[in-house]
């Protein structure tokens, strides 16, 4: 399994449109911009998607 996952992964997970995961993935994305992590456009760190959308500590 990636340590990334894509917007399509992102939508097929949490059963939304593929504007609607992009949208997810760019918000996580500008957030760990914030706080100074490099990202990659159109996927997220899984780890951290899971801790903000599924609730999972990590």
């Amino acid at each position: 399994m990636s340590k990334f996952i894509t917007a399509a992964e992102v939508a097929e997970v949490l059963s939304v449109s593929m504007s609607c995961a992009y949208k997810i993935v760019k918000d996580l994305n500008d957030e760990l911009k914030k706080m100074g992590y490099f990202v990659v456009s159109g996927k997220v760190n899984r780890k951290f998607f899971e801790k903000k959308y599924l609730y999972e500590e990590g």
